[in-house]
């Protein structure tokens, strides 16, 4: 398990039952990184990775 596991493990532990939008999302993402912006680099990668889930065009 990797560490990481362990965050997303409670996340869903302790949220798991909630709809939120993607709106609530990203300003939460955005909070995130204003607090800690060492992590610009991956949190932007994230919202990449999940904003392009459903494009056809990058089967690569």
């Amino acid at each position: 398990m990797y560490f990481t596991d362990r965050g997303i493990e409670e996340l869903t532990e302790r949220r798991g039952g909630e709809e939120v939008s993607l709106t609530w999302l990203a300003e939460r993402l955005r909070e995130f990184v204003d607090l800690n912006p060492e992590f610009e680099t991956p949190v932007e990668r994230l919202a990449t990775w999940l904003a392009r889930l459903d494009d056809e065009d990058d089967d690569d």
